[in-house]
């Protein structure tokens, strides 16, 4: 006879499970002794391998398949199928059902004394994969709704997590839109360049760019950076980047877009703590110069025959930050021939080689040192890639980069 032991232990079925035949694991709640033991002698006829574990009451069954949810496991890590009577000491009919599947149960088929009764259907209604009549099922209508029932769940789970996959994948496109844009110039002899790779993950991060041309001829240029890293970031940098373009579009001076800027960041980060490192150039109509805006970010770099940092003198705080200060432009005389690469720390907080050694402000110059001795043109796709490379793979921060020239 089956005894119910103190803490279950599972018995095994007929068949002996392989790699490409694992035993299924089956949890049997039936406090009937002589069904639990029939019902075992039929998995046996029907040469079915399993490893089946007996409990005689709903409490202990919603112990085994209970989940934390915050230990990242669900209850199909344990068990495979589970077996309902749905008359049980502690609980009966499909109150039973609804308390095992809203406990994180995996596939259940449910098991009833009620020949032509609707007791089977209401249950299938209620979420069960199918039910089963005692007295009336044998080992090979067991065994196929057994395997049947998994496969059913196995499929189900497959279909949620392809949706969730395209959901991603749609969520991380619109986020694309918003933060890497395409640069709105018209003019064909400003050479604008921009690059972006995401961090480790494949999901786009807070850093964003953009660049307008206003309608008296100036343009400009902004790369920005949402500090930490996730959706949550990606979306307020997304939010940052169409209100820049929008006060931009909107003719708003140069030096009150950054203040507005800011206002749009505490308006909607969603904690106190979050803020934001911008770059921003005004390239003048003429070509001729530039007004550099530094709130909290890495200078620019000239490229000219080395590589050389703008001035920082006028650097001032990141957005958000909660100090005095604001963001005096500081104007640059351009040559008649310029290049200009704005860009994120991603690149210069790479680590070389898996270490611990970062790229960081000399490393950087010295990648763009070489890639302008040997004429390079795409500087940034260059950079990222080579900073990608030092890594030794994928970078942990998202990265972008924008290069804007002139050429007469």
């Amino acid at each position: 006879m089956i005894q119910p032991p103190a803490d279950v232990r599972p018995s095994r079925g007929a068949g002996v499970p392989t790699d490409r035949d694992p035993a299924l694991r089956l949890l049997l709640v039936e406090d009937d002794e002589g069904d639990a033991i029939l019902v075992r002698e039929l998995l046996v006829d029907a040469g079915l391998s399993v490893t089946m574990s007996w409990v005689q009451t709903l409490d202990r069954a919603i112990e085994l398949l209970h989940v934390d949810p915050t230990a990242g496991t669900d209850a199909g890590g344990r068990f495979d199928l589970v077996l309902l009577d749905l008359g049980l000491p502690d609980a009966t009919g499909i109150d039973a059902l609804e308390q095992l599947l809203a406990c994180g149960a995996p596939g259940v088929v449910v098991l009833t004394g009620l020949a032509g009764g609707d007791v089977g259907v209401r249950a299938v209604a209620a979420g069960a994969q199918d039910y089963l009549v005692k007295g009336e099922v044998g080992p090979e209508l067991l065994a196929r709704s057994v395997r049947y029932a998994v496969q059913r769940r196995r499929l189900e789970e497959a279909d949620r997590a392809l949706y969730r996959s395209l959901v991603r994948a749609e969520e991380v496109n619109r986020l694309e839109r918003a933060l890497l844009p395409t640069p709105a110039v018209v003019d064909e002899r400003l050479d604008v360049r921009v690059g972006y790779r995401a961090g480790r993950d494949g999901v786009l991060g807070g850093d964003f760019y953009d660049v307008v041309q206003r309608p008296d001829g100036s343009v400009l240029a902004l790369v920005g950076d949402v500090c930490g890293h996730g959706p949550d970031e990606a979306a307020l940098g997304a939010t940052l980047r169409t209100a820049w373009r929008t006060l931009v579009l909107a003719d708003i001076p140069a030096d009150q877009i950054l203040d507005l800027m800011e206002r749009v960041l505490v308006a909607e980060r969603g904690r106190p703590e979050i803020f934001t490192t911008v770059a921003m150039l005004e390239v003048a109509s003429d070509r001729a110069s530039v007004d550099l805006y530094l709130a909290g970010h890495p200078a620019p770099i000239e490229l000219g025959a080395t590589a050389s940092l703008l001035p920082t003198h006028g650097r001032g705080r990141a957005l958000g930050i909660p100090v005095p200060g604001g963001w005096a432009p500081v104007r640059l005389d351009l040559p008649d021939t310029w290049r200009i690469l704005l860009y994120t720390d991603g690149v210069m907080e790479a680590t070389v080689a898996g270490g611990r050694e970062r790229v960081g402000k000399a490393g950087l110059l010295a990648l763009i040192d070489r890639a302008l001795a040997e004429g390079a043109d795409d500087i940034g796709d260059r950079l990222l890639r080579e900073v990608r490379e030092l890594h030794g793979g994928d970078l942990v921060d998202d990265s972008a980069v924008v290069v804007v020239g002139w050429r007469p």
